[in-house]
This record gives structure tokens, C-alpha cells and sequence, in this order.
């Protein structure tokens, strides 16, 4: 039975479509964010684990995904907005977070003109997220 990793990232079908590489950059940044965050002792309490999908999405799926979650905060889940393309939300039961990460279509213009940029502006990306998931939860930055 293969074990579950606390970060993982969920790449929309259109994005994938657009950057071939990005599958392949999403896989090798989920081994390095867990292993990032495990050594910043993101994980000391092993029964008090705080799972993080990131959900890289174009400016329509954000759109809609932004209305999704604008529902769900009417429930039991904690909606923050880190910025106009970060949507942060949050199940404090379940020590669950699902962040929601726009592409927006400037930078979709740039990585289109200049593909060599992906790998680098992904992570960029990403880790500041990580790092604003981080200061909301009161754990060390990476």
C-alpha cells in the first residue's frame, strides 16, 4: 500500500495540456517540498499532520474553483485569499488545506514565450505559498 505524502500537487488538464514538462516538474517538487518541510519539522507530531494540496489552475478553472470554495466557507472550512490568484481553504478538523493557485495569464504569456522559465517560476511560486501556509500555521518557513 503505497503511503499518502502530506504535499502534493494537482496540475489542471489544461495547464498539462500547454507545458508538457509540468507533470514531470509537479512530481519532482512534491518530492522536495515533503522533504523540505519534513526537515523544517513540519511533521514532529505524526498524528497532528497537516495534508496540502496544491491546485495549479488557468485563470477560468481558478474562476470557477474561487466559486466552489466561496460555498464551502459557508460551511466548516476556513476560506483566506493570500492574494488575487492564492485561494487558501482550510478543514481545521481534518487538518486538511486545499490551496488553489492561479497561473495567471500574463505569466501563461511569459512561460509560453519563454518555456525555459517553467521549472524555475513553478517552484518560485509554489514555495511562496508554501511559506504564506506556513506563517498562517505558526511552522517554519522552507
Amino acid at each position: 500500500m503505497a503511503e499518502t505524502l502530506p504535499i502534493t500537487i494537482k496540475v489542471n488538464d489544461d495547464l498539462l495540456d500547454k507545458f508538457s514538462k509540468l507533470k514531470s516538474v509537479s512530481n519532482k517538487l512534491v518530492a522536495q517540498f515533503n522533504f523540505q518541510t519534513l526537515t523544517a519539522n513540519w511533521y514532529g507530531d505524526e498524528d497532528d499532520i497537516l495534508i496540502i494540496e496544491l491546485c495549479l489552475e488557468t485563470p477560468a478553472s481558478f474562476k470557477l474553483r474561487q466559486e466552489e470554495l466561496a460555498q464551502l466557507s459557508l460551511k466548516q472550512f476556513s476560506v483566506t485569499h493570500f492574494s488575487d490568484d492564492v485561494i487558501n481553504c482550510f478543514n481545521k478538523g481534518d487538518k486538511q488545506l486545499l490551496c488553489t493557485i492561479a497561473i495567471t495569464n500574463s505569466e501563461l504569456e511569459l512561460l509560453v514565450l519563454q518555456p525555459k522559465l517553467l521549472v524555475g517560476f513553478i517552484e518560485v511560486k509554489l514555495r511562496k505559498v508554501l511559506n504564506l501556509i506556513a506563517q498562517q500555521q505558526s511552522l517554519a518557513s522552507i
